[in-house]
């Protein structure tokens, strides 16, 4: 699946270069801090797969997909969803929903059995509406807040 594109609106989903991210990481995700917080580890890996949601051809979406072994769960086959986030002035549309399928299927085709993340505890019911489930405890990132790890299935 290299692209999406809605029959219904002008939304689009592609594969996109890592700094293409840090606009839309840094507005949504590192409010208030410098904007290279905004690189991720494993961004420049060549597994590593970012992708970008346009709305009338303005990036509004990202998320990045790192190959990475689930933790002590000892899964192998296992993409950590990274740095997902979308425009304050596009949420509640849809995006994020389909930007996170645009995901699992590419994680899919690579052969990934597992999603997972360090999802902000503000955005567990949305990933629990997609079908992930916490595992342990939530614990704090420093300068970021409360997350708790989210997994799901493929």
């Amino acid at each position: 699946m290299q692209e999406y594109h809605s029959t219904h609106t002008p939304l689009s989903i592609r594969r996109i270069k890592a700094l293409e991210t840090y606009p839309v990481r840094h507005n949504v995700l590192r409010i208030g801090r410098p904007l290279k917080e905004c690189a991720l580890e494993g961004d420049m890996h060549s597994t590593t797969v970012h992708i970008g949601s346009f709305y009338e051809g303005v990036l509004v979406g990202v998320a990045t997909l790192l190959k990475k072994e689930m933790g002590n769960q000892g899964i192998q086959s296992a993409y950590q969803l990274r740095g997902m986030a979308i425009l304050e002035n596009h949420r509640k549309k849809g995006i994020g929903k389909i930007l996170l399928t645009f995901g699992e299927r590419l994680a899919k085709e690579e052969g990934a059995e597992v999603i997972w993340m360090n999802a902000r505890v503000s955005a567990q019911d949305f990933y629990r509406k997609s079908g992930y489930v916490e595992i342990g405890q939530v614990f704090k990132v420093p300068n970021i807040g409360p997350h708790m790890v989210m997994f799901k299935k493929l």
